[in-house]
C-alpha cells in the first residue's frame, strides 16, 4: 500500500476531539457546547463494554461494584460538572499516577484496546452523559 494512503486510511480512523481548557481542578465548559442526559449516562456508566465504571467504583445504584476507586454516592454534592469532566476527560492531569483511565483521549494512551488506539473510549456527548448522570448522585436526606 502507498505510503500517502495508509496516512490517509489512518486519519480517517482518528477521531476529533472537541477542544477544552483546563483551569485549577475543571474543565468549566461542556465539551462541544451540549448538556449531558442523565439516563443515557447512567446506561454508559453501567454498561460493562462502554463505560466499565462499576469495575473500580461503588455508589453507581448498580452492582457489581469494585473497590479500586472512590465510591461515587453522593459524588454530585462533592464535585462540580467541571471537576468531574477533567476527571473523565484526563484524570491524569490531577494525578500521574492514577488508575483511572483517560475517557477522552486520542493520543499517547498505553495499554489500550485494539479498538481505542487514537480514538478516545467516550465521545464528547457521552462524557456530557456521564457527567449529567454523576450530578444527580446526591445524598439521600436523612428521614
Amino acid at each position: 500500500m502507498r505510503p500517502h494512503l495508509l496516512a490517509i486510511l489512518v486519519a480517517l480512523g482518528q477521531t476529533a476531539l472537541a477542544p477544552y481548557r483546563i483551569e485549577g481542578d475543571a474543565i468549566p465548559s461542556a465539551l462541544g457546547g451540549a448538556a449531558g442526559d442523565p439516563d443515557r449516562g447512567r446506561a454508559i456508566a453501567l454498561d460493562p463494554r462502554k463505560g466499565l465504571c462499576t469495575l473500580c467504583h461503588a455508589g453507581l445504584g448498580a452492582g457489581p461494584a469494585g473497590d479500586l476507586g472512590p465510591d461515587l454516592s453522593g459524588v454530585g454534592a462533592r464535585l462540580a460538572a467541571g471537576q468531574l469532566r477533567l476527571r473523565l476527560v484526563d484524570g491524569r492531569a490531577l494525578n500521574p499516577g492514577t488508575l483511572m483511565p483517560s475517557y477522552y483521549r486520542a493520543a499517547g494512551a498505553e495499554r489500550v484496546g485494539a479498538a481505542w488506539v487514537d480514538r478516545p473510549v467516550l465521545d464528547a456527548d457521552e462524557i456530557e452523559d456521564v457527567i449529567a448522570f454523576l450530578l444527580t448522585l446526591r445524598p439521600e436526606a436523612p428521614r
